[in-house]
């Protein structure tokens, strides 16, 4: 699909989404179910996730950093130079991220900052990824020594 075509149907998935009443997100709307099928075919897997082997250490400096968890946790404990943005919130301050370089979104295993991943994406943050495994996948290969420490490739 290209591009043009991708956004056209983005503004429909929007368009969509203003007139449906809470009530209603359970019934199928036409124009959202097109919307979201053209995105996923659309999107290439993997082009979201990335693992913490595949950052060098230099490299993370680079990075834009930001704990989905809640204001708690990212209190607790939290990857060194990350902000913390609530994944509920990233639509509405997505502002705050930059679009010309990497944005890693984590969690504590990877699966809400996925849902706000897949959210940003599809308003058009390309450089937005899910940090894979979250924090504890991150601390057990390494932290940002994950990618000196890996003994073979990251990926799926």
């Amino acid at each position: 699909m290209n591009k043009s075509l991708h956004m056209l149907k983005l503004g429909a998935l929007f368009a969509g989404l203003s007139v449906l009443a809470a009530p209603a997100w359970s019934d199928e709307n036409p124009v959202v179910v097109d919307a979201l099928s053209g995105y996923m075919d659309f999107a290439e897997y993997g082009s979201s996730l990335i693992w913490p082997e595949q950052i060098p250490a230099d490299d993370w400096k680079k990075v834009f950093i930001v704990d989905a968890r809640d204001a708690a946790q990212y209190a607790k404990e939290h990857i060194p130079g990350a902000i913390n943005i609530d994944w509920r919130q990233a639509v509405a301050r997505r502002a705050e991220l930059p679009k010309d370089r990497m944005v890693v979104m984590y969690c504590n295993s990877g699966s809400l900052s996925a849902q706000a991943v897949f959210a940003l994406r599809l308003l058009g943050y390309d450089n937005v990824k899910v940090l894979q495994d979250g924090i504890e996948g991150w601390k057990a290969k390494g932290g940002f020594d994950a990618h000196a420490r890996a003994s073979r490739p990251a990926g799926h």
